[in-house]
């Protein structure tokens, strides 16, 4: 859920994606998956679903350090008529911490506001074949409705880097939160994290457990 709202593939940089309309030239050098990134990425799945599925609020926080690349074919393949990516590849880390007790809230109660305290996403993005850091902090807000996201909010906070790229994730951070440009996407996409996708990862689990007593 929060990897779904954090990095999946990233709110910020979905929103950017989504709302490019950028001329920069292509970079010229890829940025390559990092050794050991999708190991790290499917740990920090696996805990935080077990923490989801399993429901109970006593026990370890989730903490995990989430590193994600993208090609820039991938962002891409999210392009619309109206809507161009004109950067090259990207990468974003992000530390994320979580108290068990906020999620299992969220997803047992009648009723929950899930306040994700303030994080900030670290990120290189190719421009004109140079790589160009971005840091940006949000605080992402969920309201959660019998188990169900129904509402959601970026809260993009403060953004750092090139103006080119800063001033296009600022512009499409607020026009979600003001009119929900990409609402339905982002509450899909966090439901269906939970309902769908956890609950699979882990009764498929449970079956290649079994399989190799």
């Amino acid at each position: 859920m929060i990897m779904a709202s954090l990095l999946n593939p990233g709110a910020w940089l979905r929103l950017a994606v989504l709302a490019g309309g950028i001329s920069a030239q292509s970079a010229a050098h890829a940025l390559d998956e990092q050794p050991g990134e999708k190991k790290a990425l499917e740990a920090c799945d696996r805990k935080l679903c077990a923490m989801l599925v399993d429901k109970t609020a006593v026990g370890e926080d989730f903490r995990c350090t989430l590193t994600k690349t993208w090609g820039k074919a991938t962002i891409k393949s999210a392009e619309t008529v109206t809507t161009k990516w004109g950067f090259g590849d990207a990468r974003c880390t992000v530390a994320v911490h979580m108290r068990r007790a906020e999620l299992v809230a969220a997803l047992t109660q009648p009723a929950y506001k899930l306040k994700v305290p303030a994080h900030t996403v670290d990120c290189l993005v190719e421009e004109d074949g140079v790589t160009k850091p971005i840091k940006a902090t949000l605080a992402p807000k969920i309201e959660f409705k019998n188990g169900k996201a129904e509402n959601i909010r970026i809260n993009l906070q403060k953004i750092d880097g090139p103006l080119a790229i800063t001033s296009v994730l600022s512009a499409a951070a607020a026009l979600e939160d003001r009119i929900g440009l990409f609402h339905h996407a982002m509450l899909k996409s966090v439901n269906r994290y939970v309902e769908r996708h956890c609950v699979s990862l882990l009764a498929t689990a449970g079956k290649d457990k079994v399989e190799k007593k």
